[in-house]
């Protein structure tokens, strides 16, 4: 018998707990990582339980009167370890579904962790959503190089990368963020109004906390940063969470130098080097100068897919 409790901070142990063994498991899961924002959303995550064993963990925010993959998190969906089979996640979303209607919660929507992040294979919730009738909502594609098996990079991105060490751009880890947001702010800004998600003292919070997942690397001309990429790094792989460019560092290719240093760094530790989505508008605008600028690199498309649940 499957039933269902809503996280609570006497939870706090319990559920950091079960990340240690799930197969799906994210440290943006952690709730360490998910409360930095607590006073952003309205935390409705929810545990999942068979008789009195945890089996299930589901990171939520409540939005008026519908549940999301919590909205601080680039995607979700439930985290599982590898007891949990086929039959038991559909147990999962009937439970949970009776959980909505008790509730008056009008939908779910779901973003499902890309297979890539799986340590070992955890796909049961997207046979489950199909057998309940969820819908598609929308798809999203991320770039992504697999190590094992690389696409020859562009010969444009190698000749940006050698123009870069021919101006004396260097490439070093670093952890001035304030510098690096500096800059990606006014590329957000210039290039699609937006802001960045995570501000300077966000990221110092966050890397302090998890410095193993969370690293920058900057390029620098003349002992200043010009261009650099904050990455969270994962057991399978390396994720951009931002990259950022000066004007002066894009018409020598120190971005192009940082990326190569990243991907020469990583491809003997990780299965994949992830460069993140490229469109806009839930998937409806496909930017093709940025995804073609990932794919010189030798990425090719992962989806992202979100679901609804009514």
């Amino acid at each position: 018998m499957i039933s269902i409790k809503e996280y609570s901070k006497d939870n706090y142990e319990e559920w950091n707990k079960f990340l240690v063994n799930a197969k799906n498991s994210l440290f943006m899961f952690n709730r360490d990582y998910m409360e930095y924002h607590s006073d952003r959303f309205c935390d409705n995550s929810l545990m999942f339980y068979e008789d009195d064993e945890l089996i299930a963990l589901l990171p939520l925010n409540k939005s008026n009167n519908a549940l999301c993959s919590h909205g601080g998190l680039t995607f979700g969906g439930f985290v599982t370890n590898e007891k949990m089979r086929q039959h038991r996640m559909i147990e999962c979303f009937e439970v949970l579904k009776q959980y909505m209607k008790e509730n008056n919660i009008q939908q779910l929507q779901y973003k499902v962790v890309p297979h890539i992040y799986h340590k070992i294979p955890a796909q049961e919730d997207l046979y489950a959503l199909f057998k309940i009738g969820a819908e598609l909502l929308k798809i999203e594609p991320t770039t992504t190089i697999m190590f094992s098996n690389p696409i020859k990079m562009k010969k444009g991105r190698k000749a940006q990368i050698s123009r870069a060490r021919r101006e004396g751009v260097v490439v070093e880890e670093s952890l001035d963020f304030d510098a690096f947001m500096a800059i990606e702010s006014d590329v957000l800004k210039e290039k699609y109004s937006t802001k960045p998600v995570h501000t300077a003292e966000e990221l110092k919070l966050l890397q302090s906390k998890f410095p193993d997942n969370i690293k920058m690397y900057v390029s620098k001309l003349n002992n200043e940063i010009i261009a650099g990429a904050v990455i969270f790094v994962y057991p399978n792989l390396v994720h951009t969470q931002y990259l950022g460019t000066t004007e002066k560092a894009r018409e020598i290719g120190a971005l192009d130098l940082v990326i190569s240093e990243m991907i020469n760094k990583y491809k003997d530790e990780k299965k994949f080097f992830d460069f993140g989505r490229s469109t806009e508008d839930d998937g409806k605008y496909l930017n093709e100068g940025l995804i073609s600028q990932k794919e010189g690199f030798g990425g090719r498309t992962i989806i992202h897919s979100t679901f609804v649940l009514k």
